[in-house]
């Protein structure tokens, strides 16, 4: 197998679960998602035991700093609970900041049975995720965690482009979302801010420029006042990711986290809800 064939294969499993976005393929057996891939079952189950190797590795070098350590042990979250994600790639990732806590509660507390499910879905915008708050809230979540927004400025074409969504319907679809969850549970809610982007670095990257793709900070940082003025907790994520430091955070189309980027993302996290650092 061509190595280059091996490294898209392992991006497709990473960062598109088509199991997500088609209902009746949640039961599909192993064979028939693999096949959706273009791959083996062998590959296919290689490739998911690999990525979430590389994640409970991280998870354990992360653990290795004690006040982080500490600050998972004193997570809010209790024994038997429930936590959900919704977002999109960023948190849909194999090896994003979600499945890193996954990991980092799963290592520290793993005899107290705390259920992760990961619900974001690439590529989605604010609007997708409220048509699948139904579907979510009927798993009955003690938690949710929601990053969302980035698709919601993605701007499309050559200029003057506009956004997938305005902002004002974007305020307008969190708080949407929102209303859904606090009518039909009891889950408490974390907001997290999506994170900037290098925007040199993404409009030189070429399927971004193939698909006449750009995001703007401008944008996004807007969809960060909206969630900095909600109610709810809120960790923001913006500061950090801001120049000079995104280099180091961000991949290489500038918009996805690399895997410090999901690091410094968790890492943020605990500490808002451990209470051992600042949102």
């Amino acid at each position: 197998m061509e190595m280059n064939v091996y490294t898209q294969w392992v991006k497709l499993v990473q960062s598109q679960h088509p199991q997500k976005l088609l209902p009746f393929a949640r039961n599909m057996d192993e064979q028939t998602l693999a096949s959706i891939y273009g791959m083996d079952v062998g590959t296919y189950r290689s490739i998911q035991l690999q990525l979430s190797q590389q994640a409970q590795n991280v998870a354990l070098e992360m653990l290795e700093d004690s006040a982080l350590a500490g600050m998972v042990d004193r997570l809010p979250i209790q024994t038997g609970q429930t936590v959900i994600a919704i977002g999109e790639s960023t948190t849909d990732d194999l090896l994003s900041w979600f499945e890193l806590l996954r990991h980092l509660v799963g290592l520290r507390r793993p005899k107290e049975a705390i259920r992760f499910i990961n619900e974001g879905i690439s590529g989605y915008t604010t609007a997708q995720v409220l048509r699948r708050m139904s579907d979510i809230v009927s798993q009955k979540p003690d938690w949710i965690l929601c990053m969302i927004g980035s698709n919601d400025v993605l701007r499309i074409g050559p200029e003057p482009s506009k956004t997938q969504v305005s902002t004002e319907e974007t305020a307008k679809n969190l708080a949407a979302i929102r209303h859904i969850a606090a009518s039909l549970t009891k889950a408490s809610w974390v907001w997290l801010t999506p994170p900037t982007f290098d925007e040199a670095r993404a409009a030189a990257y070429p399927y971004f420029q193939f698909g006449q793709l750009a995001w703007r900070n401008v944008d996004i940082t807007r969809v960060g006042d909206i969630i900095r003025d909600l109610p709810d907790k809120v960790v923001d994520t913006q500061a950090r990711f801001a120049v000079p430091v995104v280099s180091l955070l961000l991949g290489p189309d500038g918009v996805h986290p690399s895997l410090e980027g999901h690091k410094a993302i968790v890492t943020q996290l605990v500490e808002a809800l451990a209470g051992g650092g600042t949102e």
